[in-house]
């Protein structure tokens, strides 16, 4: 029991996501379609397969109208049993996992923001006052990296200028890749998406040719089966990649403007220091 209360919350995340797309996998599997029915169907002839067509076609538009109301949640659910359930369900775990990661990174670094010219003001106004306890106090009970090195610059106090700056800078470097942790899995899966869809793209190719040569002949309605799969799990692999991607692109932005916020925060920290060590 020890062992599932010390997994890390997203050890946990994927464990059940695993779990849960693997049972979408197995019911989508539980009625397989018979090949050699399905090749027997593609051998009738063309004149037959256009009259079935034209009977079939007004009953399949009065479906499509009864199940138009069940709205985009039936659509997806339809078309990720037709793009192939196996692949289908490794390119939504990566959806999961890769969002997985984006919110965690989002949450990590809302947190971490202050307002950073108001708490350097008041460090400034304390460091100026001699109120050194006073300024590391408070640094201690703000969050964030700016606070962080702030408090690092501040313990240096009474070496040299150049010491504080050293232990400012190398501290930062710390904050910032403690900032960027776990960006390396999110572009993992915004890679891994479309290469599974294109993947699913060969497969479906390779069902299509092998139906052919058990068929002994080149039907459209064999090969359109084949070409279904292939451009589902494409379409569905691209668009994956493209919605990590938007989460990605927000991470950074908000890494970036850290940054620059730690940057400014060091450059304030230590005039106000050396304006500090003149007047002793």
């Amino acid at each position: 029991m020890r062992i599932f209360v010390r997994c890390h919350p997203l050890t946990v995340l994927c464990i059940t996501a695993l779990m849960l797309f693997t049972m979408l996998s197995a019911a989508a599997y539980a009625a397989p379609i018979d090949t050699a029915q399905v090749v027997a169907e593609a051998a009738v002839p063309t004149a037959q397969v256009a009259a079935d067509s034209a009977a079939v076609v007004p009953v399949e538009i009065a479906e499509g109208v009864e199940n138009s109301g069940g709205g985009l949640k039936n659509v997806l659910k339809n078309k990720f049993i037709e793009g192939n359930a196996s692949f289908m369900s490794l390119v939504a775990l990566a959806l999961v996992l890769g969002l997985a990661f984006c919110i965690e990174r989002i949450i990590y670094l809302s947190l971490s923001e202050i307002n950073a010219k108001k708490f350097m003001r008041e460090i400034d106004a304390k460091i100026e006052a001699g109120d050194i306890e006073g300024a590391k106090t408070q640094c201690r009970n703000t969050r964030g990296p700016v606070a962080s090195i702030c408090y690092q610059g501040l313990l240096r106090v009474d070496t040299s200028i150049e010491d504080i700056e050293r232990s400012v800078a190398a501290y930062g470097t710390v904050q910032a890749a403690n900032l960027e942790k776990g960006c390396s899995w999110i572009t993992l899966f915004i890679a891994m998406a479309p290469s599974l869809g294109f993947l699913g793209t060969v497969i479906g190719m390779v069902m299509a040719f092998e139906q052919i040569q058990i068929a002994g002949d080149i039907n459209p309605t064999i090969v359109a089966a084949g070409m279904k799969v292939a451009l589902i799990t494409t379409i569905f692999g691209i668009i994956v990649a493209l919605i990590l991607q938007l989460f990605y692109n927000y991470v950074l932005s908000k890494v970036d403007h850290l940054t620059a916020q730690m940057e400014e925060s060091a450059i304030t920290l230590l005039d106000a220091l050396l304006k500090y060590k003149k007047g002793c």
